[in-house]
């Protein structure tokens, strides 16, 4: 009974953290279409009016991927909670790597001066 609920609970945290990653995949990209369009208009010397609608929908789509990712981490939250009333306390899904202390800021150096 218990390896079954551990199979169950090993598919349901393998959706889980694709979906996590799936979406922070497309904040990325909402994030990159949001900052190239003014700078494409920039560039093709045109009024901020001509793009300003097609910018407000990416800006919100952005909202929206950040209140689904939001989402997704309070359901992450829900099943540890579920986890531990099934009788799997001790089960650990994802990587080794800690969760930094709450308030912690982690300062991350451009991808082009790590490699320097």
């Amino acid at each position: 009974m218990l390896m079954k609920r551990r199979n169950a609970a090993v598919k349901v945290a393998r959706e889980l953290f694709a979906l996590e990653k799936a979406i922070d995949a497309a904040l990325i990209q909402a994030a990159e279409l949001s900052a190239v369009m003014p700078m494409a208009t920039a560039e093709a010397n045109l009024s901020a009016v001509v793009i300003q609608d097609a910018f407000e929908r990416s800006a919100a789509t952005f909202a929206a991927l950040a209140q689904a990712r939001r989402c997704v981490i309070e359901t992450h939250h829900c099943l540890d909670d579920t986890k531990v009333r099934i009788g799997l306390k001790t089960l650990a899904f994802g990587d080794d790597e800690k969760v930094p202390p709450s308030g912690a800021l982690e300062t991350v150096e451009p991808a082009e001066r790590r490699a320097a």
